[in-house]
């Protein structure tokens, strides 16, 4: 589904990913993972071919649905328009959308449990609540790679968690091949079939997540201390930073 070889982009003059090579098959969920500014929306923008980049091959095939980390619209469009939107490829030039389209989304709505904002404005929504809506809109446009930008950065923990459990449910039922950026291990840890941690823009790590994200990794990915922890009772496992400060000293 998406294929980069000794991939190069530039932006402003500035080279911003360097001799990047990845390889993500159908049914796959590839989680991207790096500190700020090093370049993750940058790759996202490449892959979904907002950006061109300066040289390399990159290959993408299927239909791709895009969700932005940051979405506002210049009117005041209904969370139902703008989910409607996402149909746009079915609809032709100058096509209208009709019971098909309207089913497709609400149905979508109804899958993110999001059926009381069909009607509010958009814009007067939540930054989660946004994100919500532009996932049903990548849905609904019956993509068969879904890209996120930060998914869940605006979201509560059960709101993260749904997503999360949704990006599962679409790998697992419907073959659909996902990759996102997060700021969130954990993530990484609960969903991903493979990781890619972006230390600079020459240097990083991609693999299978059990291989490649590590306590070890993940210190060097963030330049901080990063320790594993262990939940006793549960088959399951998180990351932590182990931040430098010192301690409250006692004069006693």
């Amino acid at each position: 589904m998406i294929e980069a070889s000794d991939l190069t982009v530039e932006r402003g003059g500035k080279t911003i990913l360097k001799n990047y090579s990845l390889r993500l098959e159908r049914g796959r969920i590839l989680a991207v993972l790096g500190a700020n500014g090093v370049g993750k929306t940058t790759l996202i923008n490449t892959l979904i071919g907002v950006i061109k980049p300066k040289s390399g091959r990159l290959s993408v095939s299927g239909q791709v649905g895009f969700v932005p980390q940051l979405f506002e619209v210049p009117f005041s469009y209904s969370a139902l328009d703008i989910v409607l939107m996402g149909r746009a490829r079915h609809l032709g030039l100058f096509g209208a959308p009709g019971r098909k389209d309207y089913e497709i989304a609400r149905h979508y709505f109804h899958m993110l449990d999001i059926e009381h904002l069909e009607q509010q404005a958009f814009n007067s929504l939540s930054g989660g609540q946004r994100q919500l809506v532009m996932i049903a809109q990548a849905l609904a446009s019956e993509c068969e790679l879904l890209v996120l930008d930060e998914p869940c950065a605006a979201l509560d923990y059960k709101n993260q968690d749904k997503v999360l459990r949704l990006l599962e449910h679409l790998r697992d039922r419907h073959a659909m091949t996902i990759a996102f950026s997060t700021h969130m291990p954990q993530h990484a840890v609960e969903i991903a079939s493979d990781v890619l941690l972006m230390t600079s823009g020459s240097r990083y790590v991609l693999g299978p997540t059990a291989d490649a994200l590590s306590a070890e990794n993940l210190t060097d990915l963030y330049d901080l201390p990063i320790a594993r922890a262990d939940f006793d009772g549960l088959a399951k496992h998180t990351y932590a930073p182990v931040f430098r400060h010192e301690g409250a000293r006692s004069d006693g």
